[in-house]
């Protein structure tokens, strides 16, 4: 028998729930339906599992749009990866999206717009945690991106969140050439938000755009590219951190900021970074920069490196293989 009508997940949905059983985790759920693929290998570590997060065709058309809901209950510990980058194709048209700055898009815009869009929900209930370590987004050319992923933790709960992008295309000689790329990450714990962070590139307005602009009493926008604003740096990440998995994590930064500083560098670093302690220095927000997507690769590898005491080495080698 078919599945009936209620049965059905919408296109493009999938959901993701997992506790721990005895000394393995199980999952309860783990459903999804084109383009939206999720993929659960076999891992050496009983209470670690692994979930990749994959699109049909190994990329987002204009119009995709992803909604994963993610649960991790009873002391589990999901990591979330991707293979390769996630690549977001060239949109049809030239949109800008409704969602701006100043305003919280509901779920409905993302949903209803031309714009490809990824929404995510992740549940982590207390001595469990969420991993999510993907290989970066890369926009192509004229392609317009939109990323909203909301994290509700319960105290004891732990986290790992890297949201990263690259220029695009190098090799093709498409360099901050996409149209937009708009990313909004939240987390709560016990319904309260303690970090809010919002990334929007675009490309400057035309010409008719600044005279709607002027009609309409909203400041002009600075002419300058995408490319003029980021570059020398190919390659953005932000991560946040928090829970007490995440102390050795967080201990072994605190260690590498002491002694670095960009005042007595004659050249751009490789790799430009900072951290910020949030929410009474219970979380905490890196960002960093990088010359090539490699370079920051390599300092992810390195400075999250206490993770492989928590889901085991050959585990941890597979988010930065």
């Amino acid at each position: 028998m078919g599945p009936t009508v209620d049965d059905r997940i919408a296109p493009g949905h999938g959901k993701i729930t997992c506790s721990l059983n005895g000394v393995s985790v199980v999952f309860s759920e783990l459903s999804s339906t084109y383009p939206l693929k999720l993929l659960s290998p076999r891992v050496a570590d009983n209470d670690v599992a692994i979930v990749y997060v994959m699109n049909y065709g190994g990329g987002l058309v204009c119009g995709d749009r992803i909604k994963l809901q993610v649960r991790a209950e009873g002391g589990s510990k999901l990591l979330l990866l991707s293979q390769g980058s996630t690549k977001v194709f060239k949109a049809r048209s030239a949109n800008r999206a409704s969602a701006r700055l100043g305003n919280s898009p509901t779920d409905a815009n993302l949903l209803n717009n031309a714009t490809t869009t990824q929404l995510m929900d992740i549940y982590v209930a207390p001595t469990s945690a969420v991993f999510l370590l993907p290989d970066p987004v890369t926009c192509f050319r004229s392609a317009s991106y939109t990323q909203v992923q909301r994290f509700h933790l319960s105290n004891g709960a732990s986290l790992v969140l890297l949201d990263w992008f690259t220029s695009g295309r190098r090799s093709l000689g498409e360099e901050w050439v996409f149209s937009r790329y708009f990313s909004v990450n939240e987390v709560m714990v016990n319904g309260r938000r303690i970090a809010k962070d919002v990334m929007l590139l675009e490309e400057p307005l035309h010409d008719d755009d600044d005279d709607a602009a002027v009609a309409t009493h909203r400041p002009n926008r600075s002419r300058r590219s995408l490319s003029d604003r980021l570059k020398p740096y190919s390659c953005y990440a932000t991560l946040i951190v928090c829970g007490p998995l995440v102390h050795g994590v967080v201990a072994q930064l605190k260690d590498k900021l002491r002694s670095y500083s960009v005042l007595s560098m004659a050249a751009p670093p490789r790799v430009l970074w900072a951290m910020t302690p949030v929410d009474d220095g219970n979380t905490f927000v890196i960002r960093a920069a990088g010359l090539e997507t490699e370079d920051v690769k390599d300092w992810l590898r390195g400075s999250l490196k206490p993770l492989e005491e928590v889901v085991g080495i050959d585990t941890y080698r597979k988010a930065f293989s």
